[in-house]
């Protein structure tokens, strides 16, 4: 699970932010206890705040960090893609990233500075019994592994200035290295899901994950009925279906299926096709889902990615949640998130949003602003101590936040346009 996430000079980021899933309120079911880290874990993290003020950014640094150990080996040989805060010393300024996880009940923290042509310094650490341990460390081109991971001196040899250590490190047999390097990789990032994602002809990425849960064979047991939770064991096509049967859309059962499509140079190809049956009293009716009602395809296509982080206990990244779903639906999701027994082994979610009706299904310790500070970059709080003010737990956090009890809330200021249209002098 994810413990914290901070970044600095990324984007609109230029001074450091950290976002924190460690509970405040540790008393209640949805906090998970971590007993070697001495803290309970937050399934749910909310990110709230005006356009502009770098929500999205604080999202896209988390992910940016993951691509990196991902790709850095692969695709780094010229530049390094940094994209650091555009005005004052932020081009000439390194960016830094720092990500702390808990994994079998130990924290890993990584820690990784960077400008476009070197990797300055990068290191990984874990804590068995609450004590830091070095897994490596790296300034420059010079690498200290800790003693009795002799396996890894391999990474030396393949390192470059541009190249991370644990992009390569990842390769070898090290469970340490590699336990921690699944668990970064793991993470989703579902961004604000774009209608040409999602296709009856299984072309997008999110379709084709959803795919894979309803081609399974279809007795196995079920995480949850329609309206009903259990603890069963997760994985099956029927739990995908009573995921999509949760939105209440009418759907009885997805058909998949091959259909023969002509192409203009006249060639004949089969391609797979998916169908939602809609059940009315007098029949059912299979529709394309190409044909289907925006909310419908992106509902149908997350439950592909849901099911995994359910499955992994992954984290979930996603954009603008209130543009891509239903208020009805969002909340549905954060419940799901939020209860042990449809969420056994910690799966997290992190959004966006600017839908505040979702605040009335949030805790004081999940919701965090974005604000937009007067040289354009991005200031993070979190709510629980917001200004210094410790929140109360009892706060309508929804009430407060729209009477700008919190700030977070555009400044709207009329007199430019009103001047414009010569309704003032």
């Amino acid at each position: 699970m994810l413990i914290r996430f901070g970044a600095t000079n990324y984007r609109s980021i230029r001074e450091p932010v950290e976002l924190s899933m460690v509970a405040i309120d540790q008393d209640r079911d949805e906090a998970r206890p971590i007993p070697l880290i001495g803290e309970s874990l937050l399934p749910l993290a909310a990110v709230y705040g005006p356009n502009a003020s770098g929500k999205s950014n604080v999202v896209a640094a988390l992910s940016w960090l993951r691509d990196a150990v991902g790709s850095s080996l692969r695709i780094w040989e010229d530049v390094i893609p940094t994209e650091p805060f555009a005005f004052g010393d932020g081009p000439s300024s390194t960016s830094e990233f720092g990500i702390e996880l808990a994994i079998r009940g130990v924290r890993f923290e990584y820690l990784l500075e960077v400008d476009r042509e070197h990797v300055v310094y990068e290191g990984l650490f874990h804590y068995p019994e609450k004590k830091r341990r070095r897994i490596f460390e790296r300034e420059g081109l010079e690498l200290k592994l800790q003693r009795g991971l002799g396996n890894l001196s391999g990474t030396r040899e393949l390192m470059t200035p541009r190249t991370l250590a644990l992009s390569i490190a990842r390769r070898f047999d090290e469970p340490l290295v590699s336990e921690f390097t699944r668990e970064l990789l793991s993470i989703q990032n579902l961004g604000h899901v774009p209608r040409r994602r999602i296709s009856g002809g299984l072309r997008g990425s999110y379709s084709r994950s959803t795919f894979r849960w309803f081609e399974g064979p279809n007795d196995q047991l079920s995480l949850f009925t329609d309206r009903d939770f259990s603890d069963r064991v997760i994985g099956s096509r029927q739990q995908a279906l009573a995921l999509l049967r949760l939105a209440d859309l009418g759907i009885e059962d997805v058909i998949i299926d091959n259909e023969e499509v002509s192409y203009p140079d006249s060639e004949v190809r089969t391609v797979r096709r998916i169908r939602l049956l809609h059940k009315t009293p007098e029949e059912s009716v299979p529709f394309d889902l190409n044909v289907e009602s925006e909310g419908t395809k992106t509902w149908f296509a997350l439950i592909g990615p849901v099911l995994t982080a359910l499955r992994q206990g992954s984290l979930i990244l996603f954009d603008e949640l209130d543009a891509s779903l239903h208020p009805t639906l969002s909340a549905e999701l954060l419940r799901i998130f939020h209860n042990p027994a449809t969420n056994p082994h910690g799966a997290q979610l992190i959004f966006t949003s600017h839908d505040t009706s979702l605040l009335n299904h949030l805790n004081r310790d999940e919701v965090w602003l974005t604000e937009k500070q007067a040289d354009g970059s991005t200031r993070l709080g979190a709510l629980a101590d917001f200004a210094g003010e410790r929140v109360r737990k009892s706060q309508n956090l929804e009430n407060a936040y729209l009477h700008g009890r919190f700030g977070a809330l555009p400044q709207v200021d009329q007199t430019d346009l009103l001047r414009a249209l010569g309704l003032i002098g």
